[in-house]
């Protein structure tokens, strides 16, 4: 069908793979809601305490809906979803009734601050690290790049965090051991405070892009293009820079969309050593609640961040190898 509509091959992919990922969202969206459904425990016992009556219970798992067959409560709850309502949350500090909206609005937003400057400061410095490595490969900066970026993917990030917060806030007491932050905090104050789990965070992550970043160049510069301009006497840093590297976007941007979404779906350990306020803590506290609205949002956000990213990397690469629109 879309053949017949003589689309260029860009778009004709991008549409392709945008059906994809909402075939894959719905089919997470299935997941989501039977794994939440088929957990232990009674919701509304949690949510009201175990003081309530049998009565309460009742009346409480009837007005959220409780009490409505499975399938119901999936198209229920699928249909407000893509109309943006995300619904009520079950718990309510004040016992004022909340929307889920209102509270993971919030924490998302904190959460994408983080990832955006996590992000800013690893990716140009991965890319800048691989290239080095791949340029001065089997040398001692090679060597020694390797070694460290190693390290950096081999331990956890709690244990990471923790030592991080035992060095620079215990031990030496330059940054805060907590990232609580609120909106009348200086420039310098949050800084500070996000010094330590951005750091967390980019240890893995220049890691990881580094050593793919690094491979991918390595794997180009035995192409016979590139052998012919080592034949023209090009020097290895043009060879690099202007034959290897446009040639290695499509594995790069790849690895670079896994990173993103890392950053916004793995932040989770992160989030809760450092007491940050962001989706990943949320969803946490929702667990421990039984919130099920509001672990229902979370995770497909979580989802949705996902396969968007995952989106992205393939219009890259299709942008810079054609010949990826063209699958034999």
């Amino acid at each position: 069908m879309l053949q017949r509509l003589n689309l260029p091959p860009l778009a004709r992919t991008a549409l392709i793979r945008v059906g994809s990922g909402f075939v894959t969202l719905f089919l997470v969206s299935l997941i989501i809601f039977a794994a939440i459904a088929v957990l232990p425990g009674d919701f509304a016992k949690v949510a009201l305490g175990r003081a309530a009556t049998p009565e309460t219970v009742a009346n409480f798992q009837k007005s959220i809906g409780l009490d409505r067959p499975l399938p119901e409560r999936y198209a229920k709850w699928i249909g407000k979803t893509l109309t943006g309502d995300l619904g009520m949350s079950f718990s309510s500090g004040s016992g004022t009734p909340r929307t889920v909206v209102s509270i993971v609005g919030p924490r998302l937003k904190n959460t994408l601050f983080l990832a955006a400057i996590t992000a800013i400061c690893c990716v140009p410095l991965a890319l800048a690290l691989g290239m080095i490595a791949a340029i001065r490969r089997n040398s001692w900066v090679d060597r020694l790049l390797n070694t460290v970026t190693l390290v950096g993917i081999s331990f956890p990030e709690f244990f990471v965090a923790y030592v991080l917060m035992l060095l620079f806030a215990v031990k030496l007491p330059i940054f805060y051991s907590l990232a609580r932050i609120t909106p009348n905090m200086t420039a310098s104050e949050i800084a500070l405070r996000l010094a330590l789990p951005i750091a967390t965070l980019s240890l893995g992550i220049i890691a990881h892009m580094m050593r793919m970043t690094r491979a991918a160049i390595i794997n180009l510069l035995s192409a016979p293009y590139v052998e012919m301009a080592k034949l023209k006497g090009v020097t290895t840093r043009d060879i690099v820079l202007r034959h290897a590297l446009p040639n290695a976007w499509a594995p790069i941007a790849a690895v670079v969309a896994f990173n993103l979404a890392y950053l916004i779906v793995g932040v989770v350990v992160v989030e809760v050593v450092f007491v940050y306020p962001g989706i990943g803590q949320a969803m946490v506290d929702a667990v421990r609640s039984r919130d099920i609205p509001v672990v229902q949002a979370c995770a497909l956000i979580f989802a949705t961040a996902y396969v968007l990213l995952n989106l992205l990397a393939d219009i890259v690469a299709i942008a810079t190898n054609p010949r990826l629109a063209h699958p034999r």
